[in-house]
């Protein structure tokens, strides 16, 4: 990492490298309601969401999510209360966020994949109102989840609405049409697939009868936005409200909820647009799952910011986003690395596929540079890093379009980026003091984009965020230039016969293997050492290799305390749905 360099982080030396428009103050609206509804009245007949054949205008998504909005508060959701939503990427989920903002409420994001417990534990602790989520999930499982918490009102959707295509990689078989009409909606039987064009002045066709709740309210939201109702009247969300309860991931524990004011997400928004320079009315896919705080902000907020098109795509399918590469021709994406080595590994794909894109960016996992550079030799594309975490409501640094990130050559890491110029990033020993530039020590951030805290844990708030800085529970480094680079999380931290060994020093050296595709390291108990260096990894398809060819590729190249002596290989490895691989199941594996 170099010799140590005396500086203050407070001087912010990374403003140097910044774009000249980069440091340029921004004065962003109060909410990303307000950009929607800049961009509805600059742009009404623009289209703001394509999902497959299916295309939604602003000025359309606007009447529809005054619909919805309007029934939450018929219902009595008021300013302040909470509306979760469990949606995969599609209009719903959009249409939900917009809504209930302009209820007043605040909306609590959920992971699809979540099961029973986890949503009744975000539910009952989000002290949710309403809940929006697929049909299928509500009568399966969600009901019973419901019914333990304060939930009332209840709107449920389709994953076949605002669509044809009914694409069978990500929805499965579809009833064959006949003479009595069209196929019926996989979670909706009683209603066929809506064109792919609608207005809300199209004539209303029946609704599905979801689930009862009882002693509450269930519709079905399509239904309810084509009614036409008018969104409630009431004083103006601003910037110090909160727009999201956002639930950490949950890899380490309990997830808790930290509350994303209104004014972090429209800062960081503004920042994604004054950053990448993307035409007015530019196409962003969401590659990134909306519920997180990177599809959330970088994708969502971000378009609406810029009155750009949102191209959604259910769920992630490597084929499919392929696919919609070609169709939408998007300029902007962000994904994390797991996503892009898929498109990479797919039989099909073609640098063509990823001609269109001004920017791409890679979020929410780490990135290894033999990635990077596979990529790039292989499509032509530069993937650019990115760091940021729900707490700092997604990036606190990022690479400037104009320059590449370095890689450290003691470590092989390869930098996130630099700090914005409003956000000071500072590297911190055990007892909170700086450490000097290209020490090790944890990140903490300050910044417009930090939350004020954890919703209902004021302790929990108090020890994270001291002084309103958020300690990140990340190790990293800064080098004098104010290049960020993240070595791993502390609590990854694995300690063989007394030596620290950071997993992700040891990943990089895997993913430099022409075999590898995915990889993960862990610390597994041992009676002599205290913890042994595990590998699991998956392999590029047509590849091969042995276990112990592993052990000894990175043996050859990183101190014998740290190459894993045992690696053992799966087909994939586990993820969360944002594409963080899961280092804690396979920790419990063993």
């Amino acid at each position: 990492m170099g010799d140590p360099v005396t500086s203050s982080y407070a001087a912010r030396p990374w403003t140097g490298l910044l774009a000249p428009v980069q440091r340029e103050p921004v004065a962003p609206p109060p909410t990303v309601l307000h950009a929607f509804r800049e961009a509805a009245a600059r742009a009404p007949e623009r289209t703001a969401l394509a999902y497959f054949d299916g295309r939604i205008g602003y000025a359309e998504a606007d009447a529809l999510s005054d619909s919805v909005a309007g029934h939450l508060a018929a219902r009595g959701v008021r300013r302040g209360d909470r509306v979760a939503v469990m949606l995969q990427n599609t209009p719903h989920f959009v249409l939900a966020v917009l809504a209930a903002w302009k209820a007043g409420a605040v909306v609590v994001p959920l992971n699809p994949m979540y099961k029973s417990a986890e949503v009744r534990h975000v539910l009952r602790d989000s002290g949710a109102a309403a809940l929006v989520c697929d049909g299928r999930a509500w009568t399966a499982y969600l009901a019973g989840a419901a019914r333990e918490s304060a939930v009332r009102t209840v709107l449920t959707a389709s994953d076949l609405d605002f669509q044809t295509r009914n694409d069978p990689r990500l929805f499965g078989p579809q009833p064959e049409s006949d003479a009595s009409g069209p196929p019926a909606r996989s979670s909706s039987p009683a209603r066929p697939s809506l064109p792919a064009q609608h207005g809300p002045a199209a004539a209303e066709q029946p609704g599905p009868v979801p689930a009862p709740l009882p002693g509450g309210h269930t519709a079905d939201l399509v239904t309810v936005a084509r009614r036409g109702d008018a969104a409630p009247d009431g004083p103006p969300l601003t910037a110090a409200d909160t727009a999201l309860i956002s639930y950490t991931s949950g890899t380490s524990g309990t997830p808790k909820g930290a509350m994303n004011p209104h004014g972090a997400l429209t800062y960081n928004a503004a920042r994604q647009v004054t950053s990448h320079p993307l035409p007015e009315g530019a196409t962003y896919f969401a590659l990134a799952p909306l519920f997180h705080i990177t599809g959330m902000v970088c994708e969502l907020a971000a378009c609406f910011a810029n009155a750009g098109t949102l191209v959604l795509a259910h769920r992630f399918d490597a084929g499919t986003v392929l696919d919609a590469f070609l169709e939408h021709r998007p300029a902007y994406t962000v994904g994390p690395a797991t996503a892009f080595m898929a498109l990479a590994a797919h039989p099909a794909v073609t640098p063509d596929h990823f001609a269109s894109f001004q920017v791409i960016s890679s979020g929410g996992a780490p990135l290894p540079p033999a990635l990077v550079e596979r990529l790039r030799a292989a499509f032509g594309f530069y993937l650019r890093n990115g760091y940021g975490l729900t707490e700092c409501t997604a990036p606190c640094a990022s690479v400037p379009v104009h320059l590449e990130a370095p890689v450290d050559p003691a470590s092989g890491t390869l930098s996130v980026g630099l700090p914005g110029a409003d956000t000071v990033v500072r590297i911190l020993d055990e007892q909170g003091a700086e450490v000097p530039f290209g020490e090790t020590g944890e990140i903490a951030v300050r910044g417009p984009q930090v939350v004020p805290g954890y919703w209902g844990l004021p302790a929990e708030t108090a020890e994270a965020f001291p002084g309103g800085e958020l300690r990140t529970g990340d190790v990293g480094f800064m080098d004098p230039d104010g290049w960020l680079y993240v070595v791993d999380r502390k609590k990854d931290m694995i300690s063989a016969s007394g030596f620290k060994v950071w997993p992700r020093e040891v990943e990089d050296v895997l993913y430099t293997h022409p075999a590898v595709r995915e990889a993960a390291v862990v610390g597994v108990p041992d009676a002599y050492r205290g913890e042994n260096v595990k590998a699991y990894v998956s392999l590029r398809p047509g590849t091969s290799v042995e276990p112990q060819e592993l052990s000894a590729y990175c043996a050859a190249r990183i101190a014998a305390y740290k190459y894993p002596r045992q690696v053992e290989i799966l087909p994939v490895l586990p993820k969360t749905t944002s594409g963080k691989i899961l280092r804690r199941e396979l920790r419990d594996r063993g």
